[in-house]
């Protein structure tokens, strides 16, 4: 299997920053959402 590095690691060093700076001012919540936000693979039950 190939691992595009040069794209995987900007986006790992990123999203450590973000979760690192909005933890610390107590806004951890908005990461997560963020996280799904983001997410391509979202699955929505409208039943």
């Amino acid at each position: 299997m190939y691992v595009k590095w040069n794209k995987l690691l900007p986006h790992i060093v990123v999203w450590l920053a973000t979760e690192f700076c909005l933890s610390f001012l107590g806004l951890d919540e908005l990461a997560d959402y963020s996280e799904f936000i983001f997410e391509k693979n979202v699955i929505v039950n409208l039943a």
